[in-house]
């Protein structure tokens, strides 16, 4: 399954970016306060050599800082740090803190979907069994319209015709109605399926790279991320964090595309009326809308088999096949996130 390229998030994307710019209206902000307030009074001590001596090697600094790369590269990553610590006291921006609260929100969502295909199962059964009643209703109408011909009672003819009729025209719409539940059956379970195994190399990955990160962060300290910064050289904290930042943004897309789709499925089931044979048009737009969509972030390229799969009068669902609890996976099976790491 081939997920959608993510791009890469630069640092004022991220919540300690917002905190980053927050903090820095705030210091222009303050500069501009104390140039109002305190100008007079900087004026009369720059006629002073001592301290204007001391302003210009003040000045000298800040503009060494601005036009040397090193150093400039330098106050930006304590700049980061400092922000990104200041932010993680309000926001949870931990990634690895962020994916194990999304697996509990994947093992919640997998609960609620396993009785929605519950739910939708039934009511394929009970509308495969009106279209198959009216199938019967409708050969007996034209066996009896026959009958009536012959015996020329044209009335009953007229009636069981047109009765016939009626039903004709309700099973052309309860068959597109039944495709479309096909749709939808078949991306739930599908989904389901996914989603299981999604859980599982989260946690995976969780794991492992908990354990990676502190090995990490105790052989790469402050100090020397800071001094492979000032080198141009690559920071393997840094790196180690973009890469679960990746697998982050990843599993958020995949989430949120699984918790709309579940939304969706669960409109279109409660504009489902079974018993009259009837339901409304929106659900039917909405699920038609998402079958355009040409991005699945969750699916990948399986989305245009599983459509083509229920167009195909040939490929026949099973809706009496259990769908499975917990997805085994095999033991060639690569977890869809180590290469965020190569």
């Amino acid at each position: 399954m081939n997920a959608p390229q993510l791009k890469q998030k630069s640092f004022w994307q991220r919540p300690e970016g917002i905190t980053g710019l927050i903090f820095l209206a705030a210091l222009v902000a303050g500069l501009g306060f104390v140039a109002v307030t305190f100008g007079p009074a900087l004026i009369a001590l720059a006629q002073n050599t001592l301290y204007l001596a001391g302003m210009l090697a003040v000045l000298g600094a800040i503009v060494y800082m601005v036009l040397d790369p090193k150093m400039r590269n330098l106050i930006f990553y304590m700049y980061k740090s400092v922000m990104r610590s200041v932010t993680g006291m309000f926001v949870q921006i931990d990634p690895i803190g962020i994916l194990k609260s999304y697996v509990e929100e994947l093992q919640n969502n997998l609960r609620k979907m396993n009785k929605q295909i519950s739910k939708l199962r039934a009511q394929m059964h009970k509308l495969k069994e009106v279209i198959v009643n009216n199938e019967r209703e409708i050969n007996n109408n034209l066996q009896l319209a026959g009958k009536a011909k012959e015996t020329n009672k044209r009335n009953v003819m007229i009636l069981k015709s047109r009765r016939a009729g009626r039903l004709k025209e309700s099973n052309v719409r309860l068959d597109e109605l039944y495709t479309k539940m096909e749709v939808l059956y078949r991306v739930l379970t599908k989904m389901y399926e996914n989603s299981s195994i999604l859980a599982e190399d989260i946690k995976d990955q969780v794991a492992v790279k908990e354990q990676e990160r502190k090995a990490i962060h105790a052989s790469h300290g402050a100090m020397k991320s800071a001094m492979s910064v000032i080198n141009g050289d690559p920071d393997q904290r840094a790196m180690f964090d973009m890469a679960m930042e990746n697998i982050t943004e990843d599993v958020a897309n995949k989430v949120g595309e699984m918790e709309r789709f579940m939304e969706m499925s669960a409109n279109f089931m409660d504009s489902v009326d079974l018993q009259n044979g009837v339901f409304e048009e929106e659900g039917m737009q909405m699920l038609e809308q998402w079958e355009k969509e040409s991005t699945s972030f969750l699916l990948g390229d399986e989305k245009d088999t599983l459509l083509l799969k229920a167009e195909n009068n040939n490929e026949v669902l099973d809706l009496d096949a259990p769908v499975a609890e917990k997805v085994s996976r095999q033991g060639g099976h690569k977890n869809q996130y180590d290469s965020f790491f190569d």
